[in-house]
C-alpha cells in the first residue's frame, strides 16, 4: 500500500480500525437490514449520533478547540468533548494539534494532511502511517485545560462506551438482540464512518475541488457540496484566509449549521465573545485576490493568443482591462476607508464584491473562450 514507507511506520492500531469499521458498514450493515430490516428508531437514532459526533468535531474540535473563534460555558465543552470522542479521530487535544500544524505549514512539507502528497495521503494516507508517539506541539493553551486532558486520556474508553455500547444498549432496549445488534452496527460503526470520511474529505476533497474567492496561493477550496455533509466546514478558502471566524459561510445564502448553533448558544448564554471578521476586510479581501487573478491571466491570456489582432480578442481583453481597472479602484478606495477607520454601507460593499466576483466569472469564461 505505502511501498515508500517501512512497516514499522505504520500506524496498525489506527489502519485495522478504519478497515474493520468500513468493511462491516460496506458488508455488515446490508446484510443487517436485509435479514431484519430497518425502523425510523435506528434511522433516528443515526440522525442523532451522527449530528451529535460530527457537531462536536466542527464546533467543537475545530472552530472551539482548534482555532479559539468562541468561548463556551462547561456543559457544551463536556459534550463536545464526549461526542467528538465517539467519532473515533483522537482527542481534542490531538486533532487540534494536527490541525493547528495544517493551518501554520499548509502545502508544505511539515502540513500532516498535505495534498501535494496525493488526494489519498491528505485523505487518510496520513493516519495510516503516522507515529501515535508523537508528541502533541502548538496547544499549550489546551494542555493547561483540565476537562481537555481528561478526555485526552480517556478518549478511546469514552468513544466505545458512548459511541458503541450505548447505541447497541439503546437498540437492545427497543427491540431485544436484533436492536441491539442494529444500534451497533447503524448509529455505531456506520455513522463512524460517515461522520470520519465527511471530516477527511475537508482535507482532501476542499483542497482539490472548488472556487478560490480569497486566496489563489493556497490549495484550500470552497465547496457548497461539502458544506451541506460537513456542517459548514465546505467553505475552505474562507477559512484558510479568516481562520479565527466562527463563521465558515459569512455569505446569507451559504449553508453553515454549525455557525447557527454557536450564535444560537451565545443567545442562550453558552457562548460567548464570538470572533468574526469585519465585512470590510472580507470584502477587501476579495477584491485583492480579483486584481491578482486578473493581472495573471490576463498576461497569461494575451501571450497564449498568436493573433492579437483578432477583433473578438480584442473586445474581450479590453473588456476584462475595464474590468480589472473598476476593481482596482473600489480596491483602493476601500483600502483608504479601512485605514482611516471609515464605515462604509452594506449596499457599497456588495456592490464591491459584485464587481470582483464579476470580474472572476469573466476571466474564467475568457480562459474556456481560448482555450
Amino acid at each position: 500500500m505505502f511501498p515508500n514507507i517501512p512497516l514499522h511506520r505504520i500506524n496498525w492500531p489506527t489502519t485495522i480500525f478504519l478497515c474493520a469499521t468500513f468493511l462491516l458498514t460496506v458488508i455488515g450493515v446490508p446484510i443487517y437490514v436485509w435479514h431484519f430490516g430497518i425502523d425510523l428508531f435506528q434511522i433516528g437514532l443515526f440522525l442523532f449520533y451522527f449530528w451529535a459526533s460530527a457537531m462536536s468535531i466542527t464546533l467543537g474540535y475545530h472552530r472551539l478547540f482548534s482555532h479559539r473563534a468562541f468561548k463556551a460555558k462547561w456543559p457544551v465543552r463536556l459534550a463536545t468533548l464526549l461526542f467528538g470522542s465517539c467519532a473515533f479521530e483522537n482527542s481534542a487535544l490531538d486533532w487540534s494539534a494536527d490541525h493547528r500544524r495544517h493551518h501554520k505549514h499548509v502545502d508544505e512539507e511539515e502540513d500532516p494532511y498535505n495534498i501535494n502528497k496525493g488526494f489519498f495521503w491528505a485523505h487518510m494516507g496520513w493516519l495510516l502511517v503516522r507515529l501515535s508517539c508523537r508528541k502533541p506541539e502548538g496547544v499549550n493553551d489546551l494542555l493547561k485545560d483540565r476537562m481537555v486532558m481528561w478526555q485526552h486520556r480517556y478518549t478511546h474508553i469514552i468513544g466505545v462506551v458512548v459511541g458503541l455500547i450505548l447505541p447497541a444498549a439503546l437498540g437492545y432496549w427497543w427491540d431485544g438482540w436484533v436492536g441491539a445488534l442494529g444500534g451497533f452496527l447503524i448509529a455505531g460503526v456506520a455513522r463512524v464512518v460517515a461522520v470520519q470520511h465527511s471530516t477527511f474529505f475537508i482535507n482532501s476533497l476542499c483542497h482539490t475541488v472548488g472556487k478560490r474567492p480569497y486566496d489563489t496561493r493556497t490549495s484550500a477550496r470552497d465547496s457548497w457540496i461539502m458544506a451541506i455533509f460537513t456542517f459548514g466546514e465546505g467553505y475552505h478558502n474562507y477559512h484558510h484566509s479568516f481562520q479565527h471566524d466562527y463563521r465558515n459561510g459569512v455569505k446569507p445564502w451559504q449553508y453553515d449549521p454549525t455557525k447557527w448553533v454557536i450564535w444560537a448558544l451565545a443567545k442562550l448564554g453558552l457562548a460567548s465573545e464570538l470572533r468574526r471578521v469585519a465585512p470590510e476586510k472580507i470584502v477587501l479581501t476579495e477584491l485583492r485576490e480579483a486584481r491578482r487573478q486578473s493581472e495573471r491571466k490576463i498576461a497569461k491570456l494575451a501571450a497564449a493568443k498568436a493573433d492579437a489582432a483578432c477583433p473578438y480578442w480584442q473586445k474581450t481583453s479590453a473588456a476584462l482591462h475595464e474590468l480589472s481597472e473598476a476593481v482596482a479602484k473600489s480596491y483602493a478606495e476601500l483600502e483608504k476607508a479601512v485605514a482611516d477607520r471609515v464605515t462604509v454601507s452594506k449596499e457599497v460593499l456588495e456592490k464591491w464584491r459584485m464587481q470582483a466576483a464579476e470580474l472572476l466569472d469573466a476571466l474564467s469564461h475568457a480562459e474556456h473562450a481560448h482555450a
